[in-house]
């Protein structure tokens, strides 16, 4: 049987600050009461396991379901747990109706705010960037990890169109997601539930123009920034050169765009795996004014498939923006040596066959012809000599009914 629980915090809130509540807060007479300054609240609400969602009821009575609510009420639930985050909410006391657990208490978040490092107007295709943003409550970190548990970030690009919005849903653009991330302690992220998430961007949209969507979503919470971004084409190219000559290293070769990469900037590793995933790694920098770095990969004659990788770094001239980019897997093969005179005897044989081949197909198909028009003739012929016979037949048919009647009219008697 539900029970109503009706829960009372007084939130005394000053026009100058508002102090966030982070840890759980006593239920005073089963009341709780939301003051008129604030403009958005999140409630996380525990339940006995398992349970129904609660029902929430606004001080004018009406009442707010998981399954039916207005727009500016989203609800995350899991079968112990409820979590409504309200904007605008109506000032004055609110009841919940529910199986919330014996302790009765509750977390409130009021007041959240996503903030972001400002993406780089410049960026690169291909460049690798550490990002991140800041989830507060109040202005304060916000360090709740139930709530922090249950949220994720996502960075999408689309790309820049014009008027967009005055565009038919089907005709928009595609959000092309850059990364997903959460407050977890994991990649780049360096404390769980800080209230800080940390991620690796990779930039992998073609060059364009594109707006930039930070959004922060747990289907209750959601918050987006936008901003518009230039991808350039990557400032660094790479060219694997493959040696065809035993104990010749490869090569793979890095060259910085001048006028976009600083001279000397270039700083260039690989790994490298053989057939056996036997690991070389190679490094290198370029000199003081150069944009190039080569670098050796060696060749001991092996057959096989051979795979390489890597990373670059650089730093941008205009900005003094340091760059980074990863070199997705290459690979290779190494096949035996051939005799190049007995090649060419069995490429100009399989030539020969070739050629016979089609001499012979052109001959068949030059019979099928023949023989497909003597059997056109035969028929038109058949055709013809029996619609002459249906002629002459008629003819001979209609001078025989001509003589038939010339001995009729000289029988008959004179006048």
């Amino acid at each position: 049987m539900l029970r109503v629980l009706t829960i009372f915090i007084g939130l005394w809130v000053t026009l100058g600050s508002y102090a966030a509540t982070s840890s759980p807060v006593s239920l005073l007479d089963n009341r709780f009461r939301v003051d008129p300054t604030i403009s958005q609240i999140t409630f996380v609400i525990y339940r006995a396991k398992p349970s129904r969602p609660v029902v929430l009821v606004r001080p004018d009575g009406t009442k707010y379901y998981s399954w039916r609510h207005p727009d500016n009420v989203r609800w995350y639930q899991e079968p112990s747990m409820d979590i409504v985050s309200i904007d605008h909410p109506m000032p004055g006391p609110w009841q919940a109706v529910g199986k919330v657990t014996p302790k009765n208490n509750i977390r409130l978040i009021s007041n959240l705010e996503l903030t972001t490092d400002k993406l780089p107007l410049r960026l690169y295709h291909g460049e690798n960037i550490k990002f991140t943003a800041r989830l507060t409550s109040d202005g304060k970190p916000l360090t709740i990890r139930d709530f922090l548990d249950r949220v994720k970030l996502k960075v999408t690009f689309t790309k820049y169109i014009e008027n967009e919005d005055q565009l038919v849903k089907e005709a928009r653009p595609t959000p092309d997601v850059i990364g997903e991330f959460s407050d977890d302690g994991r990649g780049l992220d360096e404390n769980p539930g800080d209230g800080v998430f940390t991620v690796k961007l990779n930039i992998f949209s073609e060059p364009g123009r594109y707006r930039a969507r930070i959004t922060s979503g747990n289907g209750v919470f959601l918050r987006a920034q936008e901003q518009d971004v230039l991808v350039y084409p990557e400032p660094v190219t790479t060219s694997f050169i493959q040696s065809r000559v035993d104990d010749q290293p490869h090569h793979v070769v890095f060259t910085g765009l001048e006028g976009t990469i600083e001279p000397g900037s270039v700083i260039a590793h690989i790994d490298h795996w053989d057939r056996y995933d036997n690991h070389y790694t190679a490094e290198g920098q370029a000199g003081t004014e150069s944009l190039t770095v080569k670098l050796s990969i060696p060749n001991h004659g092996e057959v096989g498939n051979f795979k390489w990788n890597g990373r670059i770094y650089a730093t941008e001239v205009s900005s003094q923006r340091p760059l980074s980019f990863t070199i997705p897997e290459h690979t290779y093969s190494v096949v035996e040596e051939f005799n190049i005179e007995q090649t060419r005897m069995m490429q100009e044989k399989a030539l020969a066959e070739k050629l016979k081949r089609e001499q012979q197909e052109e001959i068949l198909q030059q019979r099928e012809s023949a023989r497909k028009w003597k059997i056109i003739y035969i028929a038109a012929g058949n055709v013809g000599i029996v619609i002459l016979g249906l002629i002459i037949w008629l003819v001979v048919r209609k001078i025989k009914a001509k003589r038939a009647e010339m001995p009729m009219q000289l029988d008959m008697p004179k006048k």
